[in-house]
């Protein structure tokens, strides 16, 4: 299997370093960071980037940025990061290993909390789903998969849940679209997702719970 590159920005990468640093002991709770001309300098990055990346970790606690004064390090442990940025920055492997636990639980649970209205929208994204499969429109079979997903998790009647999968959905569609050549793949498991639905229909949680499995299993 191929090894997935993500792409980050320089931002990121000076905050992902002065985290470290500040994780380190480099820089203790109190001191104050370097101007920023010395953290352009030092990281090689124009002014933007060390501005972002300062706002990324005053965001998450670990600094704070004193009008005129300073940046001085507030924390050496992040709290209260912004689940987007979170995701932003995790390993794509493990966001995909949450996205699919958070699947198994959203189909078990629609099939017990459904209305009338999430089978409507599910059967309407199968069945983009399946037409642009067979166009072999991989862009649009990709978004109409996680509509599809999407669309489970409404009907399972918890928002923490929904929440939780459209975030990891919105940073999981690009990765789709590098390990996915072409749509064969959706073609194969479309049997499958519909088989997932009809488990909704019936409100047979436990086959619901099974099917997901299956199409996690299968790739």
């Amino acid at each position: 299997m191929n090894t997935i590159i993500q792409k980050r920005t320089l931002a990121d990468e000076v905050a992902l370093q002065l985290e470290t640093q500040i994780k380190a002991g480099e820089y203790l709770v109190g001191d104050k960071l370097p101007t920023e001309p010395a953290l352009m300098k030092s990281f090689g990055v124009g002014r933007s980037s060390i501005r972002e990346a300062i706002k990324m970790l005053s965001n998450r606690g670990l600094l704070s940025v004193q009008q005129g004064i300073g940046t001085f390090v507030e924390s050496n442990v992040a709290v209260d990061e912004p689940l987007g940025q979170r995701l932003k920055r995790a390993d794509i492997r493990d966001l995909d290993e949450v996205r699919k636990l958070l699947e198994l639980k959203i189909a078990e649970r629609a099939a017990l909390h459904y209305t009338p209205k999430d089978i409507k929208k599910m059967k309407t994204c199968l069945e983009r789903r399946k037409e642009t499969a067979e166009k072999g429109d991989l862009l649009n079979c990709v978004q109409a998969d996680i509509d599809f997903h999407v669309a489970v998790a409404a009907a399972s009647k918890n928002d923490i849940l929904l929440d939780l999968y459209k975030a990891a959905s919105v940073h999981m569609q690009s990765w789709f679209l590098k390990v996915y050549q072409d749509t064969h793949s959706f073609t194969q498991t479309q049997a499958m997702h519909e088989q997932l639905l009809q488990c909704i229909i019936n409100r047979k949680s436990k086959a619901a719970w099974d099917v997901a499995v299956a199409i996690i299993d299968h790739g």
